[in-house]
Order: C-alpha cells, then sequence, then structure tokens
C-alpha cells in the first residue's frame, strides 16, 4: 500500500493512500463499458432505427467521417469531460471510490485534466496500457506518465483526514471577503485559544474586528484567506 503526503499551501501535511493498479485498471475497464455502451446505442438508434446507414455509405469518406467524428465526441472527450465537471472522477472511479487530486493540495484545475487526457495517447493507446501500467508499477505515488506531467496522482477515497480537519473551507462563488489584509497572515502561526488567536490575527495584519464574537470573527478570517489564496 502507497502512501501519498500531501502539503498543502497552509503547511497542513494530510495522508493519502495511493490507488492501487487494479483500483484504477478496473475503473478504466467501467469507463471503456460504458464508451462502448454509448457507441452501440448511436449505432442502433441512428444507423438502424433513422436508416442512417445507406445515407452516410453514399457520402465520400470525408463527409462520413466528420459525421463519425461528431457523433464518437463524447467517446473522444468522455474522461476529459467527466474529470473536469466531477473534481477528477469519472464514474468508474467513482463506483471505485478513486479520484485525482493535485499533489501541492490543490485543487486540480481544467488544464491538469487536459494533459492528463493528452497523455492518455503514450500512457494507455500505445501498448494497450502497458506504459502507464510500468509508470505507475515503479513510481511510489503510483503515478502514470500523465500524472508526473499534470502534477497530479490518483488516490483512494477512504481516508480518515478529510478537509474539514484543515484549515482550507469550501467558498461559495458569490462570497464577499470582509477582511481583505488577511492575506498578511503568516503559515506558521500557532494558536491555542480563539481569543488568543483573535488578538495575533489583529496584531499582525492590522485588521480590527466587526465580528460580533471571536468565533465569528475566525471564521470569518478562514473565508476570506480561501478566497483570496484560491482566487489568485
Amino acid at each position: 500500500m502507497s502512501e501519498l503526503s500531501i502539503t498543502t499551501t497552509q503547511n497542513v501535511n494530510i495522508n493519502f493512500t495511493a490507488a492501487h493498479i487494479g483500483n484504477r485498471i478496473a475503473a478504466h475497464i467501467i469507463d471503456n463499458l460504458i464508451k462502448g455502451a454509448y457507441a452501440l446505442l448511436f449505432t442502433y438508434l441512428v444507423l438502424e432505427l433513422m436508416g442512417m446507414e445507406n445515407y452516410i455509405a453514399n457520402l465520400d469518406q470525408w463527409e462520413a467521417g466528420t459525421i463519425y467524428l461528431i457523433a464518437y465526441l463524447p467517446v473522444i472527450f468522455y474522461t476529459l469531460l467527466f474529470e473536469s465537471l466531477f473534481e477528477g472522477q469519472t464514474p468508474g472511479k467513482k463506483l471505485l471510490k478513486i479520484k485525482v487530486i493535485k499533489i501541492d493540495g490543490y485543487q486540480a484545475s481544467f488544464g491538469d485534466y487536459l494533459m492528463r487526457w493528452l497523455m492518455r495517447l503514450v500512457d494507455i493507446l500505445i501498448g494497450g496500457g502497458l506504459i502507464g501500467v510500468i509508470a505507475m508499477a515503479n513510481n511510489k505515488k503510483r503515478q502514470r506518465l500523465g500524472d508526473m506531467a499534470a502534477g497530479t496522482a490518483v488516490i483512494l477515497l477512504k481516508n480518515d483526514i478529510s478537509i474539514d480537519h484543515t484549515i482550507l473551507k469550501e467558498v461559495r462563488d458569490n462570497y464577499v471577503p470582509v477582511y481583505p489584509l488577511v492575506i498578511k497572515l503568516s503559515d506558521n502561526d500557532d494558536y491555542a485559544m480563539i481569543d488568543k488567536l483573535q488578538a495575533k490575527i489583529e496584531s499582525v495584519t492590522g485588521i480590527k474586528s466587526v465580528s460580533y464574537n471571536s468565533m465569528a470573527f475566525v471564521d470569518s478570517v478562514l473565508h476570506d484567506y480561501n478566497y483570496y489564496t484560491q482566487k489568485m
């Protein structure tokens, strides 16, 4: 079992278990079955029920190729689409309880998913996936070449530690910061009590609390800090 330790930008260490090669292969097989089902459904509904097969047969190769390319775009971009929309998970990954994350603690971006998708040509399509399997087997983080290029890894979602145990918070898209000067905070400040924490933050940043108590103040500061660091 391979452990993956991530240090977030707030200097919080979170340990994950890298997904097993078997889990990743199983997820890949499930995703391929879904893509295959889509292809069969298209063939049955469009080519047979709608009688398009004869029409396409009478087109030149470029016109026919264009129709098939458009029809199979969901298959071609399947992994990129699902990982981008569902934060690192395809249906296969979701069923196997694994997902893609950044090894620097940030949520993977569309650019990261795109890099992984482009590298599938080397990892999976060339040699029937042998290159990707060899890369994962010889890497303690179980990264295929696409993961190495994108700075990502695939983890098991069976960890006792979650984002809720760290300083990280979800920030709503419409959240309005209360204390812009929170960006002056040091990641290494060590706080013992909530009242002392407020005093420390105020002394470091120059913030003057307008919150109704210390807990509300710290909560607003955490939201503000995540807002500014995640939007940069």
